[in-house]
């Protein structure tokens, strides 16, 4: 890791984008693009906003191209398709999965996938094939599900002639509460990862058919799960945070082993590293598997905007980079772009800053004193009853 690791050590604020309205920044996306290609759309970054938009920004200049409306909830999340990027997916609590086509900002969304009218998504990812979306919902009285498309059947809405996606099922036995993390394998289409709040992290093999057959692997983090990411040289561990901050790290290679080996797990990861000059680290934004060097960059902060890039490692974990100057409030998302070497970074300070190594800033948006936009309701929980077809 030395290379991407000096790259780190030299960041600093290339761009900063202020916010034009108090909006929380919630999550970020950039195309699937492999080294020294680029095709349309491929430029684009897009952004989750608490305002229930979603923002299209030139990855590079980080100046708006467009805005995406069409959720009347919270969006939960965006993911480019991994196979076309000009495609955009979004969740949202209003009980919908969203398609866009990023060349057309301003236009409606291309594609619309729904279940039972009184689910409420939190969480969802797309297949590495883009052919099965997974949803997961928040629970309704006793149940929580994962909800499944085939993006590949499509039929028309009544009058409107909106695309609809096609119903799969749902899984509904596997989780108690909230569905808080959706995750499919990098190269693997039939194997999904989900977690929820009550503390249990699923493994499935989608090729299985019904849910029994397919849940060959349980985890438990005895915490609330924020989020999941597939690891190691084969793809075959799970990299798992937790909502008090814990961490664990499980080699998933063997299902057919009742013992899963647990490679890492603390129920408070900031207490495994002391951060010098005092400085503190707060919170966890998030993990990403750095492919090429065989490692997890994990990203913390403090309530301040202060961000800690780590190398997460089954020793532990080490400091790479402090980030000042950036952020004013607690950060919210990360993405590292491999291909232009940057960190974007998003937040409720509404900023959207772009890291490089040795860069000097350039402030794209008014400049303004920022504080964080507080005690803004993101979302609300509902309790109700339903019933769906369980595949």
């Amino acid at each position: 890791m030395d290379t991407l690791e000096e790259t780190f050590k030299a960041l600093s604020i290339a761009r900063r984008l202020q916010p034009n309205e108090p909006t929380y920044i919630l999550d970020l996306s950039l195309p699937f693009c492999t080294s020294g290609v680029t095709a349309a759309g491929s430029d684009v970054l897009a952004v989750c906003c608490s305002n229930h938009s979603v923002h299209l920004h030139n990855k590079e200049t980080l100046r708006l191209l467009g805005e995406l409306k069409g959720h009347s909830a919270p969006v939960c999340g965006v993911l480019f398709s991994h196979l076309s990027p000009h495609l955009l997916f979004t969740g949202s609590a209003d009980g919908t999965l969203r398609c866009w086509d990023v060349r057309r900002p301003g236009s409606d969304s291309i594609q619309v996938f729904r279940s039972e009218s009184k689910h409420s998504y939190c969480s969802f990812d797309v297949s590495c094939s883009d052919r099965v979306l997974c949803a997961g919902t928040e629970q309704v009285e006793e149940d929580s599900f994962l909800v499944f498309w085939d993006a590949r059947m499509v039929r028309e809405e009544g009058e409107t002639g909106l695309k609809q996606g096609g119903l799969l099922g749902v899984y509904s036995e596997s989780h108690s509460d909230d569905i808080t993390a959706v995750k499919f394998h990098p190269q693997q289409a039939d194997r999904l990862a989900s977690g929820a709040t009550d503390g249990l992290v699923n493994v499935f093999d989608l090729s299985l058919g019904g849910e029994d057959d397919a849940l060959f692997t349980t985890c438990n983090c005895n915490s609330s799960v924020s989020s999941l990411c597939w690891t190691g040289k084969g793809l075959d561990q799970l990299f798992c945070l937790t909502h008090d901050e814990g961490l664990y790290l499980w080699d998933v290679a063997r299902p057919e082993s009742d013992d899963i080996l647990t490679l890492m797990s603390s129920p408070d990861a900031r207490t495994l590293i002391q951060l010098p000059d005092g400085a503190s680290l707060e919170y966890f934004v998030g993990g990403t598997w750095l492919s090429d060097e065989g490692r997890i960059l994990l990203v913390g902060g403090a309530n301040s905007g202060e961000l800690h890039l780590l190398d997460c490692s089954g020793s532990g974990l080490r400091l790479i980079k402090s980030l000042k100057g950036g952020h004013s409030a607690t950060v919210r998302c990360f993405q590292w772009d491999m291909n232009a070497q940057s960190l974007l970074t998003g937040g409720e300070d509404g900023q959207l800053l772009q890291w490089k190594a040795g860069a000097e800033e350039i402030s794209v948006g008014k400049k303004e004193t920022l504080k964080s936009i507080s005690s803004m309701q993101l979302k609300t929980k509902a309790h109700r009853k339903h019933t769906a077809k369980k595949i």
